[in-house]
């Protein structure tokens, strides 16, 4: 788990050798969420002694995985989901955090855990921590969780510890998760969850029945992991981190990441008329721009993420005399379109719904994945879009007549 802090340019004070903070492998990113939320809650009741269980808040996003919607069922507490909007990428803004929780405080809620995201799943959307950051100085109560459960590995990669607002997390997030089972070459399961105390997580934890006490255990010599998660027993799996890391080593780690990256932007030039271009160079507001004005029947929903990649079939007009598409009729549109991807064996997208528009999702995270297979799956994209919009056109015509 150091290694891996360290890898990723955590703080010192995440690392088990502070003897402060510190980390353990946990099944999945909901289980690190659900770990957090009960160590912020048994902190916030121990100096809040009578708040009601019924006032307390989980905040989450409506870009949050669905793991703190969950929580809130598992531990039965209130969870408020913030809106946000396409035009900030779908990140959480300061101004949102802040009229939430002036409003909830008003009625006597009590919000005491946020759920921020660097990279969600739906969209790989990043929320503005460093305005986050702000609101919570005048909040000191709210533990802040910072879940980059996909994108957590792009840390690895010095040019992007700015993107992911690195500075920000090693100042502000109380717990930090990453999955090394997602993007990080490591087989399910592997979430590393990381506390800045750890003292907050193994008090709320620490169940010690006589039969499991041990004179090390109790003189503080070692660390009882069954403390640092909700079962007892652990199922060995550091083995499988060490050798990945070992056998890549951390800059292999990074050039696998860089790939990765690389081959998802090299999707966005498929649909390009243009010929010369240099990935290493251009830049991703260029990459979005040349991919829109070139494309006549695809187009991105949001900015390229790392190696997401969020579009929706999109044809442009063909005269200006036609009406636009309603939301309504391009929805219709690309469920059509992807109803016939997933019928194919060949390709593997999911999809999405990012407020009201259906989209869909191409992620590259496979150390395999070159850039044949990338203009493969581009061609195919183009020609079952092309094909989708002739049935489209012939369900328009037979419904007109």
């Amino acid at each position: 788990m150091d290694w891996a802090c360290q890898l990723l340019g955590l703080s010192p004070e995440f690392l088990n050798s502070s003897e402060v903070g510190g980390g353990a492998i946990q099944n999945t990113a909901s289980d690190s969420a659900l770990i957090a939320i009960v160590a912020a809650r048994s902190l916030y009741l121990r100096h809040h002694a009578d708040v009601p269980l019924t006032n307390l808040v989980i905040y989450t996003t409506s870009q949050t995985h669905s793991l703190g919607v969950k929580a809130g069922l598992v531990l039965g507490l209130s969870v408020r989901v913030l809106a946000v909007k396409a035009e900030d990428n779908f990140s959480l803004r300061g101004e949102t955090l802040r009229l939430a929780l002036e409003e909830d405080e008003r009625q006597g809620l009590k919000p005491f855990v946020l759920i921020a995201t660097v990279g969600t799943t739906s969209s790989g959307a990043i929320d503005n921590l460093p305005e986050i950051q702000q609101i919570v100085q005048e909040h000191p109560s709210l533990w802040v969780h910072v879940d980059a459960a996909w994108a957590g590995v792009a840390l690895a990669c010095p040019e992007y510890r700015e993107m992911c607002h690195l500075k920000t997390i090693n100042e502000l997030a109380n717990s930090f998760c990453t999955n090394f089972h997602k993007w990080g070459l490591v087989n399910f399961d592997a979430s590393t969850l990381w506390v800045r105390d750890r003292k907050y997580l193994t008090d709320a934890l620490d169940v010690t029945p006589p039969f499991l006490r041990t004179k090390q255990g109790d003189s503080g010599t070692v660390i009882d992991y069954r403390n640092w998660h909700l079962a007892l027993g652990r199922r060995f799996r550091s083995l499988k981190v060490w050798f990945v890391l070992r056998s890549f080593g951390a800059e292999g780690f990074r050039s696998y990441i860089r790939k990765v990256i690389r081959h998802s932007y090299l999707f966005l030039f498929a649909f390009s008329k243009t010929d010369n271009y240099s990935i290493q160079t251009i830049s991703l507001n260029r990459i979005f721009a040349n991919f829109v004005a070139d494309s006549d029947i695809l187009s991105l929903v949001t900015p390229p993420s790392f190696a997401l990649s969020v579009f929706r079939l999109d044809p442009k007009l063909k005269s200006v005399k036609q009406p636009q598409y309603s939301l309504e009729t391009l929805n219709k549109m690309n469920k059509l379109f992807y109803s016939r991807l997933n019928a194919r064996h060949d390709i593997l997208l999911t999809s999405t719904v990012l407020n009201g528009v259906f989209c869909i999702r191409f992620a590259v995270g496979s150390s395999r994945t070159e850039l044949s297979h990338i203009k493969q799956a581009c061609d195919l994209l183009h020609r079952e879009a092309v094909l989708t919009m002739k049935a489209w056109e012939h369900i328009a015509a037979q419904e007109h007549y």
